[in-house]
C-alpha cells in the first residue's frame, strides 16, 4: 500500500511520541530515543496504511467454466493493531469461498485483501467480518468462510499477562451458513496441517 500519512500528521505523531516518552519518565533527546518519534511516525504510516488509502481495488477476477465447489487459502499470516491499546495482534487467516457467476479472484489478491483490512486500528472480530464483506463486495461468491487465529499483545504483555493464548473468530455467509456439510468440510480442511 503506497498511501502515507501526510507531513502535517507525521509531525503530530512525532510530537505525541515525544510527549509520551517524557510522560513515562524518559528523555526523548537521549541517543537511543532521539530518532524514535520519527521511527514511530513512519511505522504508523505503514501499519495504519488503510486509513489513508482508497477503497481496495488491487484485484483481478477471472472467468472460469465449471468452477470448483470451494476455493480455500490456508495459513495466511497477518499483523494488525488492537484499537484498545495500540498493541499488535497477529496470527493466521483461513479464507474459503464458493465461486459464483463463473468467476474466481486471483489467488495472490486474497492475502493483499487481508493486509488491507488489517492495516488500521482493529479488533479481531471486526477484522474477520471485514475480510468477508470485502470479498463479498468484490466477487459476490455463493458463500464465504473466514477463520482467524491470533495472539494479542494486549493480553500477553499487560493485563492478564498470559503468553501464548490464542483467540479464534469465524464468519460464515451464504452456502457456508446453510450447508452444514460444506461448513464441516471447511473446518476439517483448515484443521489438517
Amino acid at each position: 500500500m503506497n498511501n502515507m500519512i501526510d507531513e502535517t500528521n507525521q509531525a503530530k505523531i512525532r510530537h505525541a511520541v515525544r510527549e509520551i516518552l517524557t510522560a513515562v519518565g524518559e528523555d526523548p533527546d537521549r541517543p537511543g530515543l532521539v530518532e524514535t518519534p520519527d521511527r514511530v511516525a513512519r511505522m504508523y504510516a505503514e501499519v495504519f496504511a488503510t486509513k489513508t488509502a482508497a477503497p481496495f481495488d488491487n484485484y483481478k477476477l477471472f472467468e472460469v467454466t465449471d468452477p470448483t465447489e470451494m476455493v480455500l487459502l490456508k495459513d495466511i499470516p497477518f499483523y494488525s493493531m488492537c484499537e484498545h491499546h495500540l498493541l499488535p495482534f497477529f496470527g493466521t487467516v483461513q479464507v474459503a469461498y464458493v465461486p459464483q457467476h463463473d468467476q474466481v479472484i486471483g489467488l495472490s489478491k486474497i492475502p493483499r485483501l487481508i493486509d488491507y483490512c488489517a492495516q488500521q486500528p482493529n479488533v479481531q472480530e471486526r477484522l474477520t467480518v471485514s475480510i468477508a464483506k470485502e470479498l463479498q463486495r468484490i466477487l459476490d461468491p455463493a458463500g464465504i468462510a473466514v477463520s482467524i487465529t491470533a495472539r494479542h499483545m494486549c493480553m500477553e504483555m499487560r493485563g492478564v499477562s498470559k503468553p501464548g493464548v490464542q483467540t479464534e473468530s469465524s464468519y460464515y455467509s451464504g452456502q457456508f451458513k446453510t450447508d452444514l456439510d460444506l461448513k464441516r468440510e471447511f473446518l476439517q480442511r483448515i484443521a489438517s496441517k
